[in-house]
């Protein structure tokens, strides 16, 4: 997993995203951050630990290749804005649901 800069994880995104234009997909997920690195134990004594700044860590993946980057509370509104007008453009080619018809599920049902 490769942790990048706030802009230059837009862009691999991007990269990501026209990678992926034609088959395969892209899996994004955002989790609270709070600067550990190390997982806490479960039974003892847990040090309390106060992060100073509530953080994100947003992960993206193809599959193949990893990338991440952590979104401090002041630099929110600045990358939530390049981070939708990303998605915006990029999510152009999903599948529409198939709709069932009303009358089939009507004379199913009676």
């Amino acid at each position: 997993m490769v942790l990048l800069e706030n802009d230059s994880f837009l862009t691999e995104l991007t990269r990501l995203f026209q990678k992926c234009r034609t088959s395969g997909s892209v899996v994004i997920t955002l989790k609270k951050y709070d600067g550990r690195t190390k997982p806490m134990p479960r039974k003892g004594h847990a040090e309390s630990f106060e992060p100073a700044d509530n953080k994100c860590l947003i992960r993206a993946s193809d599959g193949k290749k990893k990338i991440s980057t952590v979104v401090s509370t002041k630099e929110v509104i600045k990358f939530q804005m390049a981070y939708s007008n990303l998605l915006r453009a990029h999510m152009d080619g999903l599948k529409k649901k198939d709709k069932k018809s009303k009358s089939k599920k009507t004379k199913a049902t009676q």
